[in-house]
């Protein structure tokens, strides 16, 4: 199937073609005819599958159908922003008019909202009055008050940001027609779960919502259904899909110094084109790039901490090359589409194994191979057979010569058998216990039948307590303590232990001073 088979807008066909797009994925087939057909879509599939362009494309088309609205009448059929300026003119302060867009396409990251702003440019670059603009977090507002002031028809938004220009009046959200939530479940796991309900609240309830996720179970498909309706599910693959074309291993290390020697020696690669390490801290990304940079490699850092500028200057560089090794924290595990990128080193494994598949999805993207290589320390074991359950694959362990861990993961206990419960293999009170000694003789510890347990707490015939309770003086213990109990009987004269005090704290006394009359704990 070709896209012209698809009915798409002969402009956009045109951008297509210029761009290299020659056949569309599965998810495409599947998604724009129903979308172009008004239909509301929940769409599950793997990364990198094409999923921009498949919201993307059919939304253009039907912008480009859509009537261009006659010019207001009176002063000429000026435009809107010539009646701006002749505002300014005349000394009038004009007042801001509210931006209504016609498509609301909201992500999760900065980096995914630049992302799909960029592929939109390119898809409708032979289409007019049609404007894209992206609204994020980081950026000054002045600029982005510059841009909704052009009352463009796409907007693509960060949901804090966007939350506070609908509060402040300058979105009005009356004529949407088409609403996007990309990578929901990423926006539900940072907490946008309330942002989001209140920015489906100010859109009308006309309009057409596609939702793609990772997965359509649990919040993600709860909340689906409470802002969809009728929709059309498309599942073509699951998060955890088998990537064929990623070549993944392990590579099991010692300690900081041996990651770091195995890491400056894989980066050596001749095969490398571009790759990303990913970090579980920002400090780290920071330290590693520095450090690679003082090793002579093109490397830079990109996460949170960094202003949104710097940001776009760090991924315009990898788009261009500039930057070889880009060390980025998850912030960058999805919104990275750049086809130079041939390996992914996870410099620390992530929280969550679905994170370990956005993150290898940064190579091999379109049917590409790539490279994915983890270096795990031997303490980690559990979270790669975490991640192999999840993906339903294994992964390789890998030794390089002259790099070889000299330290061994810890060797797993025997499998416990389906139907075991805490507590199996323990005795009944009538039998032998192995942890509390034989009990024939009563409740306590160790040996009751009158001769000493080995090891345990000693001969206990002359009543309850810790030490030897037979009548003779324990070394270092409480002294002779026969006739005395921890009942209502009163305590015997037995001989003191040396600087104690008989059931005292200290001194020799029975409280906690050391003048006071020796006590009992029968006395009390």
């Amino acid at each position: 199937m070709t896209f012209e088979a698809l009915g798409l807008n002969p402009s956009i066909i045109k951008a297509l073609t210029e761009a290299g797009y020659t056949t569309p994925t599965p998810v495409q087939e599947k998604a724009i005819p129903a979308a172009i057909g008004g239909q509301d879509l929940l769409v599950s599939s793997q990364t990198g599958s094409g999923k921009t362009a498949a919201f993307m494309l059919p939304s253009l088309h039907k912008l480009a159908d859509l009537p261009q609205s006659a010019p207001a009448a009176g002063a000429g059929n000026r435009t809107p922003n010539q009646e701006r300026q002749a505002s300014r003119a005349r000394g009038e302060r004009p007042r801001f008019t509210p931006a209504q867009p016609k498509m609301l396409v909201l992500t999760p990251t900065r980096e995914l909202a630049l992302q799909v702003t960029t592929a939109t440019d390119k898809y409708g670059s032979y289409m007019r009055r049609v404007r894209v603009v992206s609204i994020l977090g980081g950026m000054p507002y002045p600029k982005q008050m510059q841009l909704l002031s052009k009352n463009p028809e796409i907007l693509v938004a960060t949901p804090g940001r966007l939350i506070d220009h609908m509060e402040s009046g300058k979105i009005d959200f009356s004529q949407l027609q088409i609403l996007v939530l990309d990578e929901a479940d990423r926006m539900l796991d940072m907490g946008f779960i309330d942002d989001i309900e209140k920015i489906v609240a100010a859109t009308p309830a006309t309009r057409q919502t596609m939702l793609f996720s990772a997965t359509l179970d649990g919040v993600v498909g709860n909340m689906a259904k409470r802002i969809t309706n009728n929709p059309l599910t498309i599942q073509i693959a699951s998060s955890s899909t088998r990537h064929e074309n990623i070549m993944q291993r392990v590579h099991f290390v010692d300690d900081l110094s041996h990651k770091n020697r195995l890491l400056d020696h894989l980066l050596r690669d001749t095969s490398i084109d571009q790759a990303v390490i990913f970090t579980a801290t920002k400090r780290d990304a920071d330290t590693i790039a520095d450090r690679l940079n003082i090793a002579g490699f093109a490397a830079a850092a990109l996460h949170g901490d960094m202003h949104q500028g710097a940001r776009n200057r760090t991924l315009n560089s990898l788009r261009r090359g500039q930057v070889r090794m880009l060390v980025a924290t998850d912030v960058a595990a999805r919104g990275i589409d750049v086809p130079g990128i041939t390996h992914v080193f996870n410099y620390d494994l992530p929280k969550f194994a679905e994170d370990y598949v956005h993150r290898i999805g940064r190579t091999g993207r379109a049917g590409r191979k790539g490279v994915a290589i983890s270096l795990v320390n031997h303490s980690e074991g559990m979270h790669v057979k975490r991640i192999e359950r999840f993906t339903k694959q294994s992964i390789p362990v890998d030794v390089v010569e002259g790099y070889e861990p000299k330290k061994a993961a810890a060797p797993r206990g025997p499998r416990k058998p389906n139907n075991w419960r805490p507590g199996d293999g323990r005795s009944n009170h009538g039998g032998n216990n192995q942890r509390f000694g034989n009990r024939e003789g009563g409740g306590g510890f160790g040996n009751r039948e009158g001769a000493p347990r080995e090891g345990g707490f000693g001969h206990r015939e002359g009543g309850g307590g810790f030490g030897n309770r037979e009548g003779g003086q324990r070394e270092g213990g409480y002294g002779n303590r026969d006739n005395r109990s921890f009942g209502g009987k009163p305590a015997g004269n037995g001989p003191r232990r040396e600087g104690g005090g008989g059931g005292g704290y200290k001194g020799n006394g029975g409280g906690f001073r050391s003048d006071g009359p020796r006590r009992s704990y029968g006395d009390r």
